[in-house]
């Protein structure tokens, strides 16, 4: 089963971090902009069972993903971590966790982990397996990157700061 990972660090406490992820528009801003990706149904939080649903075009095709959350652990000052696994969509299989883990009392490493199988065992392998790891790799350097600047943000400003 394909693997993938990323992990950057963000000079942002932990719990800002793991907060921002459970803020309502969160998964709108994850959203890369070239992406075809409309959220239908935002989950109303991060716990275990909630729904997120997307509509998306590969193509000419249109589908919708329907994702669970499940393994929501708060972990406050230290971060925390929750998963989401494919219900219906694009993948034969997909199971995602989102980690959030402090390094210190102001800086934090996310980690995204994802297990996936492609549709059409060994075609889907053979065709799409390079293009599905481009594009993850480009859509997460994206979401860490708008993660970093959001809380980054945050944890520099007068507001925020103790």
């Amino acid at each position: 089963m394909p693997v993938f990972t990323k992990q950057s660090t963000i000079n942002a406490p932990a719990s800002l971090v793991f907060a921002w992820h459970q803020s309502a528009d969160a998964l709108t801003r994850l959203i890369p902009p070239w992406e075809h990706v409309v959220v239908e149904q935002a989950p109303a939080s991060l716990a275990n069972g909630q729904r997120a649903i997307l509509r998306l075009s590969i193509g000419p095709v249109k589908l919708r993903w329907i994702a669970e959350h499940t393994g929501f652990i708060d972990r406050g000052p230290d971060g925390g971590e929750f998963s989401d696994f494919q219900v219906s969509g694009p993948f034969k299989s997909w199971a995602h966790r989102h980690s959030v883990t402090a390094l210190s009392p102001t800086t934090c490493t996310l980690t995204d982990h994802i297990d996936y199988q492609l549709p059409l065992g060994w075609l889907g392998r053979a065709f799409g397996g390079a293009i599905t790891r481009r594009k993850l790799e480009k859509m997460f350097a994206f979401r860490h990157q708008v993660t970093r600047e959001q809380n980054e943000t945050a944890a520099t400003s007068p507001s925020t700061t103790r």
